[in-house]
């Protein structure tokens, strides 16, 4: 009879325990970006699903309708594509691709990146208000990486990074 007393004792406060824990816990997201100093993004760093991962495709080579192509691929594979065009900043690329990306877009971006096996350069804008990637298609191009590859890729990038001069988002 004894030992249930001291047992329901010891369960009465680890219950006591881990309330007061919890009340009293700082680790809440609204705190980093509260903290943030002024004139830095709130970056949001959540690794999206390719279903909400929103796409601008263009072409930066002189193969005609890549940029189609490459937006069907991704569109097959749960992408939303809202264009597919030539580069509108005219410029010719030699790499693999360019992922143009806002702080919104930090962990879209960070997925997109799987998809060409960590081959494609980055180009963040802070200034960048939407949450859309624009994925440029450089001469180095082949084909995306398959549903193994991409995980693969995925483990060893680990999770996204906040670009310099931005704080996390809460999430």
């Amino acid at each position: 009879m004894r030992a249930l007393v001291v047992v329901g004792v010891l369960v009465v406060l680890a219950l006591i325990f881990v309330v007061v824990a919890m009340v009293r816990d700082s680790q809440s997201g609204d705190t980093a970006a509260a903290s943030c100093p002024a004139g830095w993004a709130v970056a949001d760093v959540t690794l999206r699903e390719a279903k909400e991962v929103r796409l601008n495709v263009f072409n930066a080579t002189d193969t005609s309708g890549l940029a189609t192509n490459v937006a069907d691929d991704l569109g097959n594979r749960n992408f939303q594509i809202e264009e597919a065009a030539n580069d509108p900043e005219g410029r010719r690329i030699d790499g693999v691709a360019v992922l143009r990306y806002g702080p919104k877009a930090v962990g879209s971006a960070h997925l997109m990146r799987a998809y060409f096996l960590d081959q494609a350069t980055t180009e963040y804008d802070p200034a960048r208000e939407d949450d859309i990637v624009d994925v440029v298609i450089g001469n180095g191009f082949r084909q995306l990486a398959t549903t193994t590859e991409v995980n693969q890729s995925l483990a060893a990038l680990g999770k996204p990074v906040l670009p310099p001069e931005t704080c996390a988002a809460p999430q």
